[in-house]
Parts: C-alpha cells; structure tokens; sequence
C-alpha cells in the first residue's frame, strides 16, 4: 500500500527541547512517558512495514516555544539529507500569531524550502483535562491580523480545534478565503458521553465543509479510542469523507503519538478496509493525491 502520511512529528531529545517532554504525564490522549525517547525519520520508516511511504508532512512537534525556527531548521537538514528522499516533504511551522514577533517569525520559516504552513494549536474546552490552550486565540485582535500574513508567504494554516470552535473557524476561513485550512484529527470530536456532543462534532464539521477553503485530515482517531478497531473508527471515517467529500479528505497517522494504541501498518489497512468499496481514484485521492496537491509536495 503506498501512501502520502500528512501528519506526523519528528524529535530529537538529544539536540532540541520539548517543554512537554521533559516531564510528561498521562492525559486524555495517553501516557506520553511512552514518547519520551527519540523519534526520528529511521524509526518511522523502519517500523512502517509493508506500508511504501512516499512523502511525508512533519507537522510541529510543541518544540521549544523561544526558538521555533529551531524545529524547521532541523527539519529542513534532514530533507536536505541525500538519504532522506526528501522526506519530510512538507514542514508545517510553528507560530504564535498572537506575539508580536509573528511577521517576523512567519518570513524566517517562509526561507526554507519545505516549510508549507503554520499550526498554532487553538484548543480550549471547558473540562480542564480537555483544554490545551486557555486562551480563545481566534477572538484576539493581533491574533486575527496575523493569520492575514499567511497569504502573503504561501502558507496553509493547520486547524486543531473542538466542536465548540468550528463556527468561528468557519467565520474566519470565509474572511480569508485565499488561504487554505486544514482540519486536523477529524475535528476531534472530543465530547462523546451525549447526543449533543455528537451533533456539535456532526453539525460543526458540516459548517466547516461548507467552506471551500477548508479541508480535513482523518487522524488521531486513537487519542479518542485507546482501544479502536476497524468498526469502532469506521462510522468517523465515513461521516468525515461524506462531509468533506473524497477530493477534501486525506488520511494521516499522527505517529508517534498514535503508535500508543497500534502499529503503523495496523492503522493505514484499518483506514484501507473502511474504504474498501471505493474506487480506485478515490483511493489515489485519500490516501495520496489530495496530500500532495494540499501540500504542494
């Protein structure tokens, strides 16, 4: 099975900081004392398979806030590497676009070659074991005249949000048209004791699809589903494809975080089964061509 993986992270204990790795603990999405080791590109493609990876996006892995250029820089050496088939193909940035030195911060991950956009985790939930940020990043003025810049550099900008944040992200998307949005782990449909929590995930992502500038990556199933199997992610999966539609889909693994719950291969046939029934070029779509096209690689 051959795929285009948009959504993975790369560390180096050794070389580089990760506040969140220096003394992690067990939340919602697992024990990350589990990920406190390296996790380089040999160790994802060694444990691949018979899964041929063809490209990769390293999306930002929480490194070192005071020197996220760091992380891109790195990336872009091991791309640059003669052994590395340029993998990975595509570098997602790091940015807090409600600092003051986000302009800047914007144009120095702009000159490397890889980098395709920018994630800014945006998360807040009510339950304290949910929320990741605190803060309502979207509703801050600075925060809002940033996000203009990306155009200007190119750049995507990944989505990570609740339900509860899909209508202003909705709103925001329609007053950037020109830039696209990508939807990261199939919205994370995070409220899953009630009906209304289903709707909010169901109705929220149909707002979102309603942009034409929006399009979502299917991953991180697990941090929701430690045990999951095929028939447990099947009714996401599906629900988010018919949402968003086979040419604004694509799936992803988010390893290492993901490997928690399951192997590499075990995932990628899991998402292969759910979509048996498709076609051929909707597989092509879904599992390669819309990675490629979304990130330009």
């Amino acid at each position: 099975m051959q795929v285009v993986d948009s959504h993975i992270h790369l560390w180096d204990l050794k070389t580089h900081r990760y506040p969140w790795l220096e003394n992690p603990g067990v939340s919602f999405v697992g024990d990350a004392r589990d990920l406190k080791h390296d996790y380089l590109l040999d160790d994802l493609l060694g444990e691949a398979g018979d899964i041929d990876v063809l490209k990769l996006v390293h999306v930002e892995a929480n490194h070192d806030p005071a020197d996220p250029v760091e992380e891109t820089r790195w990336l872009q050496s091991i791309a640059d590497r003669a052994d590395s088939r340029g993998m990975p193909n595509a570098i997602v940035a790091a940015v807090d676009l409600s600092a003051p030195n986000a302009p800047a911060l914007l144009e120095a991950h702009a000159s490397f070659a890889n980098t395709r956009g920018i994630r800014q985790i945006l998360n807040v939930h009510e339950n304290k074991l949910f929320d990741y940020v605190g803060r309502h990043f979207m509703r801050e003025p600075q925060w809002r005249e940033h996000v203009t810049l990306l155009r200007r550099h190119d750049l995507s900008f990944d989505l990570q949000l609740y339900p509860s944040q899909m209508e202003e992200a909705a709103a925001l998307a329609r007053a950037h048209a020109d830039t696209l949005f990508i939807v990261n782990h199939a919205g994370m449909f995070v409220d899953r004791s009630s009906v209304a929590g289903y709707r909010a995930w169901r109705d929220g992502m149909r707002l979102l699809a309603g942009c034409r500038n929006i399009v979502v990556k299917i991953s991180g199933l697990a941090m929701f589903d430690h045990r999951w199997t095929v028939e447990s992610l099947r009714p996401y999966v599906l629900e988010t494809i018919d949402t968003f539609g086979v040419e604004r889909a694509m799936f992803a693994s988010n390893f290492p975080v993901d490997r928690l719950f399951g192997s590499y291969a075990d995932l990628w046939h899991a998402y292969a089964a759910i979509v048996d029934g498709a076609s051929v070029a909707e597989k092509e779509a879904l599992f390669r061509r819309n990675a490629e096209r979304c990130y330009r690689i």
